[in-house]
This record gives C-alpha cells, sequence and structure tokens, in this order.
C-alpha cells in the first residue's frame, strides 16, 4: 500500500472501507488536532455529523512523543501502569505531565465548544478517527468518553495503526476498521508524504463547515 497523499486523502480513502458497513445513525468523531481533517472527510461521505472529544497524550517527561497515557472529556484517564513501571516514571513526575497536559485540554475543550456544541451521542454509532494509532492510548480515552455520553456502539477507524495497539483496543471498540497494519510499524508520519502539523484554526474551521452544512448552508 502505497503512502497516504494527506490527511484528506486518508480519509476519504478510509471512507470507502466504512461505507459498506451501513452503520446505523452514525456520528464521526475526530481526535484534535490531526484526527480532525481525516474525519472531516469521512463525516462529508458518511453524512453524518462532526464532532470531537478533546483528548491530551501523557507523554513521557523526558520523550515526550512516547505515550503513557491519555486524559479526555469527562474526567477520562488512562494508564499504560505497566510501561510507567517500566519506565521508572515516579508519581510526582506522572503529576506534574498530567497537570500540564490538563490546562491545555481544558483550554481547548473551551476553544472548541465555543465553535461546535457537542453533539449528543446517546444510542448512536460513535466513529473514532485518528490520523493513525501508534500507541492507543488517545483512541481508548475517547471510546471512554463515548461510552459515558451513551454511544449505542463504538467504531474505532484508523489509516494506519500498529498491530500493538489493536491488539490493546480490541475490549474499547465493538469495531476497528483499519486498512493498513504494517508488520514494521513505524511513526505514524511515516505514511504520509504529507504530514503537516494541524493547527486549532484548521480544527474550528472544518468544525463550523460541518455545522453549515449540517443546517443545509454552503460550505464556504
Amino acid at each position: 500500500m502505497q503512502a497516504y497523499r494527506d490527511r484528506r486523502d486518508a480519509g476519504a480513502r478510509l471512507a470507502q472501507s466504512l461505507l459498506p458497513l451501513d452503520l446505523p445513525d452514525p456520528v464521526v468523531i475526530g481526535l484534535p488536532r490531526s484526527g480532525v481533517p481525516v474525519a472531516a472527510e469521512i463525516a462529508d461521505r458518511l453524512r453524518a455529523p462532526l464532532d470531537v472529544i478533546v483528548v491530551r497524550k501523557l507523554g513521557i517527561p523526558w520523550q515526550p512523543e512516547v505515550a503513557m497515557g491519555a486524559i479526555a472529556e469527562e474526567g477520562v484517564r488512562v494508564l499504560d501502569e505497566t510501561f510507567i513501571a517500566d519506565a521508572r516514571v515516579t508519581p510526582a513526575q506522572l503529576e506534574t505531565v498530567e497537570r500540564r497536559e490538563r490546562a491545555v485540554l481544558d483550554a481547548r475543550i473551551i476553544a472548541i465548544r465555543r465553535v461546535r456544541p457537542a453533539v449528543n451521542l446517546g444510542g448512536r454509532t460513535v466513529v473514532i478517527v485518528d490520523d493513525g494509532i501508534a500507541t492507543g492510548t488517545t483512541a481508548a480515552a475517547a471510546c471512554r468518553v463515548a461510552r459515558r455520553r451513551g454511544a449505542a456502539s463504538v467504531v474505532i477507524a484508523a489509516p494506519v495503526a500498529s498491530a500493538d495497539a489493536l491488539a490493546q483496543l480490541q475490549h474499547e471498540a465493538d469495531l476497528i476498521v483499519c486498512p493498513w497494519v504494517p508488520a514494521d510499524f513505524g511513526a505514524v508520519g511515516a505514511y504520509y508524504r504529507d504530514f503537516s502539523a494541524t493547527q486549532d484554526e484548521e480544527v474550528l474551521r472544518l468544525l463550523a463547515a460541518a455545522s453549515d452544512a449540517a443546517s443545509g448552508k454552503d460550505r464556504p
């Protein structure tokens, strides 16, 4: 499988795997920031509402890109206790990282909800989308938020993921859709030709555009 051109391309191609499933009453949830452009393409093709569940990775203090857990809305907290012990992360270090990321999470929730009130997930099929899944902690946190908000079923969808992460997520989701699971998984960015950072402004624009479309207005 060739690398995805960019996140929009990944979303369009991932939608082709989701359309035949004929998911009942879907809501598409992007994980900010980088999962939202992927999710926006899927929501458009499934003719489903687009929303977000705000999550933040908890990275180990000396290598922040390596996840030891995640936090999310609704007070959800997912920790990889085995990894934390193996990495010798102290409770004080964990608390410092979590306090910092919680501040970012809360600020992002405020900014997003000014543009896009939360979609009611009660009784619906919630499709949680990211641009790739390396460890699965943020996706797991989002699944738990969706369950707390009354989702009838939860689907995880990603263009690419590690086999280990998908194995860990089997008990979190009712269904996982991932067309590309490399045997020698590397960083998510390795599977994109354009992996430019997604900015908050793009997330807000995509959410506003989805709201306009749902209201029967033309997209900007």
